[in-house]
């Protein structure tokens, strides 16, 4: 009941944000429906029906990457002085933060059921002329229990992910044996070190690109669907890319320090050294996100075969949709966390359009690494295909 008033008396863009949650677990949703219902319509096919189900798993993972993503910049659910007295420390404000994101998600399944049963003709009759009847299996006893555990799994895994980012974590225990206390900011500062995941993302990338490179000898990129080989090599791939997003943005905070800086390169790369870990890996799953759309258009973008017909557009759209407003939900997190650093520089005597230039070079150095660094994993993973 206090995530749902909390819910209701959140700002416009807190709400605009949670809708952004309900409407993605909505359109996955409608795909774990969709693929049950081809399941149900297609006995004899259950490869197929497997794929598809598996297909899935990409906009779930998406959905549930912006569900943490705006649980952690819900202003509702954030650890603040005083609670503790009442009895909402923080424990009790991340299991609120984590029904919030169940409520939302349940919201958006409760949508797609609707829609659903709606296409299938249960509701009102079949609409547009029973065009979706063979897809959605129209006619046929849908499985209740098959059903709502599909629709629960979006709901279940975005709260549970939610619940695990947000824990709060106990800091060590002090030299006088006092009992250690939990700590409430959950993206606590850290040392300004390169992250370690950049060797292995690296490494993840090399990997997949020479799996595609092995497994795609004597393939056509006219198939339907690359061998299991290939897509196993593109995973990998983008997995690797998602990685090495914080080291680069650490990379590029460096190189913007390097060479006797100014007052705008220093605060620039500062900034980027800190925020590395948080505004680093979105853009690093944003980039894997970009990588994969650019291959599958150099091999597929001149009509190719698609293997899964409307739903592929669907599930496509809820993958894009969901990275970029991952990435800007994480740019707002960052802006407030550097609120406070912010107004000190302010009172020190910096002028507002310095801090702006500072932003702004941070904005671009960002474009100018990432960019060129998509497109050529795009190239690598689409390269074996096309010779």
């Amino acid at each position: 009941m206090l995530a749902l008033r909390l819910a209701l008396g959140a700002h416009p863009l807190v709400l605009l944000r949670r809708l952004l949650v309900a409407a993605a677990s909505a359109g996955v949703g409608f795909l774990l429906l969709c693929a049950l219902g081809y399941a149900v319509g297609h006995p004899g096919e259950s490869a197929a029906a497997l794929r598809r189900l598996l297909w899935c798993a990409l906009p779930l993972a998406a959905t549930v990457h912006l569900a943490v993503a705006v649980a952690r910049t819900d202003p509702g659910t954030r650890p603040r002085p005083g609670l503790s007295a009442i009895g909402l420390g923080p424990a009790r404000m991340t299991a609120l933060a984590a029904a919030s994101t169940a409520v939302s998600s349940a919201l958006g399944s409760a949508v797609a059921l609707l829609v659903f049963l709606h296409l299938r003709g249960d509701l009102t009759g079949l609409p547009f002329d029973g065009a979706a009847s063979e897809l959605l299996a129209a006619g046929q006893p849908l499985p209740l229990a098959g059903a709502l555990t599909l629709l629960a799994l979006v709901p279940l895994t975005a709260s549970t992910a939610a619940a695990l980012v947000l824990r709060p974590r106990r800091t060590p225990l002090p030299r006088d044996g006092a009992a250690p206390r939990e700590r409430e900011e959950p993206a606590a500062r850290r040392p300004l070190t390169t992250p370690a995941d950049l060797p292995w993302g690296v490494a993840l990338m090399a990997v997949g690109l020479a799996l595609g490179t092995y497994a795609a000898r004597g393939a056509s990129a006219e198939a339907a669907v690359p061998p299991r080989g290939v897509l196993a090599g593109w995973v990998l791939t983008a997995v690797g890319l998602a990685l090495t997003g914080p080291g680069v943005a650490h990379l590029c905070g460096r190189a913007l320090q390097a060479l006797r800086p100014g007052a705008t390169r220093l605060l620039a790369g500062r900034a980027l050294m800190a925020e590395a870990r948080r505004i680093g890996r979105p853009l690093g799953v944003a980039c894997a996100v970009a990588s994969a759309t650019l291959t599958a258009t150099m091999l597929y973008g001149d009509g190719g075969v698609r293997p899964f017909g409307p739903l592929t557009g669907l599930g496509a759209s809820l993958v894009l949709g969901c990275t970029a407003a991952t990435l800007l939900t994480a740019a707002l997190e960052s802006r407030q966390t550097r609120v406070d650093t912010k107004d000190a520089l302010l009172r020190l005597g910096a002028s507002r359009a310095l801090l702006r230039m500072a932003a702004g070079l941070r904005a671009l150095v960002l474009l100018v690494v990432f960019a060129p660094l998509t497109w050529a994993v795009a190239e690598l993973a689409a390269l074996p295909l096309r010779r």
